[in-house]
């Protein structure tokens, strides 16, 4: 059974008539007739009754005719769905990135993204997440990853993926020594600082402050990859994701406290009321790959 030969059998069904059916369908009223012929008897059922008046559908005509619309109109439907995915789905994004690609699942979604929506492009800026946020107000940026405390950003549509668990941690040279059993011992330690507008940043002003202090005025680090870096070259103790300072302590390169946990979130940002095909897709396969 093929799709033309439906098409000529409902055109038939129309113009009741094989000349008619036969110009609405652009063929010949001799293969008109032969496609109704071949399809009458691959059903196993006379689908006309012919008569000098034209032709006259029979009960199981009309039964399968019905049929024969819904098929055609799925074919359609297949059709346009994949005309919008050569069309419409395509495009190059710009999306704003903290942390590592690892960590943001950035491989599974490039895969499936390449698989489904070849027409889409990335582009990729790792910056830290206020400043992502001002550039997805600016439309600097179509989208981005942010660590955020969860909570609602004025005029940007947040969807929260993972819960990140913050800790503390500490250069092997000063555990070596003399382990920071205190609180007061441990902000007594040289810190490494992280900018105010980084999502780790509130986490430690949580920190000091529950201690009565105010974050120091220490070294200064922009990404988290720094941060590591830095406690284990020994320069000074910081807040890093738990993932992150496990991994570290298992290669040696620190230790981690022990008597504090924070948390923070890793979110998805986009401006409120953003359309645009190629976003809604990149938006699906991101939720997507956080739901499993």
């Amino acid at each position: 059974m093929e799709l033309y030969q439906l098409k000529s059998f409902l055109a038939v069904v129309a113009e009741r008539n094989l000349t008619r059916a036969a110009e609405k369908v652009f063929t010949s009223v001799p293969a008109v007739s032969a496609q109704i012929k071949a399809l009458e008897e691959e059903l196993g059922v006379q689908l006309f009754e012919r008569s000098s008046r034209g032709m006259t559908l029979t009960s199981a005509g009309e039964k399968l005719a019905e049929e024969a619309r819904r098929t055609l109109d799925a074919a359609q439907r297949l059709r346009q769905a994949a005309a919008q995915i050569r069309g419409a789905v395509q495009g190059v994004l710009r999306m704003g990135t903290v942390t590592d690609p690892i960590s943001l699942r950035l491989g599974d979604v490039m895969v499936k993204l390449a698989e489904r929506h070849p027409g889409i492009a990335l582009q990729l800026m790792q910056r830290l997440s206020l400043h992502s946020v001002q550039a997805l107000r600016r439309g600097d940026v179509d989208c981005a990853y942010v660590l955020n405390e969860g909570g609602p950003i004025d005029g940007l549509d947040v969807r929260k993926l993972k819960r990140m668990e913050l800790v503390i941690a500490v250069p092997r040279r000063f555990t070596d020594r003399e382990w920071p059993v205190s609180r007061d011992a441990l902000l007594s330690l040289p810190w490494i600082e992280t900018p105010a507008n980084c999502g780790l940043r509130p986490a430690a002003e949580r920190l000091f402050r529950g201690a009565g202090r105010e974050p120091g005025q220490g070294l200064m680090a922009e990404t988290e990859a720094a941060v590591r870096g830095m406690v284990a070259s020994g320069l000074g103790a910081a807040i890093l994701r738990k993932d992150q300072a496990e991994e570290a302590e298992r290669a040696g390169e620190l230790r981690i406290w022990p008597h504090w946990q924070d948390e923070t979130w890793l979110c998805w940002l986009q401006r409120e009321g953003a359309d645009d095909p190629a976003l809604a897709a990149v938006r699906e396969l991101v939720l997507e790959t956080w739901e499993h």
